[in-house]
């Protein structure tokens, strides 16, 4: 098996800013695994957040060249559990990007895209459609967004001062269904108040309102509100599901942070023993992440998979949204080739 690493910078089509940070670029690294017939791909976005980049990720992946390489892969979950979470125990991003990579590896392998591999289905059900992301702006600027970008559910960046303004603005220019991820910006008494208001509006539901680490204060949120809220920064890795019982509705699941499919099929189930709501959630990855995002779509109650189409310079193809719906293409694995 040969490792190849990709290095991108992806320019974004607008300037993003959510309640935290802004940015008009991001670095990736892209991973391919090859064994001579077939070529399977992962993924590893770079981001000051959490202190990832892609220098950190090339050196932790040349250290382990010769083991990855002579590695059997004969099984994903042994190559995450025994392999990859001893090896990179602190590098979540990189073990993400290697796992997304055996699985795509090895469902070729296999002659199935990786959906089936799992023995799941993509017409059993609808799938859920993916939401378009809105970043934080001048409102008129928002407005011209949903216009560019006509979509049936808006994910609305939030956490300034007028943030209600904002979304009675948006509600009069589109009839699609709207989400908010306040990105950690908001108190306790401010995400009870603006839930209320909210509902009224018509939005779904509230994304991260507090802190990471804001526990106790969640309890309190999650008893009070009015809206369901989804937890992202507060629920990283498997161990956070249990956390975020009673404390959240449901959970949005990042590969990069929780370092794979492999994990993310756990905590999926995990939620759902708990009854949670399920989502998974993109940081503007390229269409190799956002692929392999889309094998999960059978499992999930709400998608966030724009990424790619918020890119000037896609460097691969995979799979496409129209109006948000998933277009699998025909292949196996997890679809993505690259460009160059």
């Amino acid at each position: 098996m040969q490792l190849i690493l990709h290095p991108f910078e992806l320019e974004l089509r607008h300037p993003f800013r959510i309640a935290r940070d802004g940015y008009d670029r991001r670095q990736t690294l892209i991973i391919e695994l090859r064994d001579g017939k077939h070529a399977g791909f992962g993924e590893a976005i770079a981001h000051s957040y959490y202190g990832m980049t892609v220098s950190a990720m090339t050196d932790a992946l040349e250290a382990l060249r010769e083991r990855i390489e002579s590695h059997p892969l004969a099984s994903t979950d042994v190559f995450y559990d025994d392999f990859l979470r001893k090896e990179l125990p602190e590098l979540p991003f990189v073990r993400c990007a290697l796992d997304e990579a055996a699985h795509d590896l090895t469902a070729q392998r296999r002659g199935l895209p990786l959906y089936a591999a799992w023995g799941w289905s993509i017409t059993r059900r609808p799938l859920p459609r993916s939401n378009f992301t809105i970043g934080i702006d001048t409102i008129d600027r928002m407005v011209e967004k949903i216009a560019e970008q006509p979509n049936p559910i808006y994910k609305i960046k939030l956490g300034t001062d007028n943030d209600l303004a904002i979304i009675e603005a948006l509600k009069k220019h589109t009839p699609a269904l709207l989400r908010v991820d306040a990105n950690c910006g908001w108190t306790v008494d401010e995400t009870i108040y603006n839930a209320k208001y909210l509902k009224q509006m018509g939005v779904e539901f509230i994304e991260q309102p507090l802190g990471a680490d804001a526990w106790d204060e969640m309890e309190e949120v999650f008893a009070k509100s009015q809206l369901p809220i989804i937890a992202d920064e507060s629920c990283r890795t498997e161990d956070d599901v249990a956390r975020c019982h009673r404390r959240f509705h449901g959970i949005n699941i990042k590969l990069v942070k929780c370092g794979g499919l492999t994990p993310a099929r756990r905590m999926i189930a995990e939620a759902r023993l708990r009854e949670m709501k399920v989502m998974v959630g993109c940081m503007t990855e390229s269409s190799v992440g956002i692929s392999a995002i889309a094998h999960l779509l059978p499992a999930l109650d709400y998608v966030d998979m724009d990424g790619a189409l918020l890119l000037r310079n896609d460097p691969a193809t995979g799979v496409l949204l129209d109006h948000g719906q998933a277009i699998f293409p025909v292949a196996n694995g997890i679809g993505c080739r690259l460009k160059i």
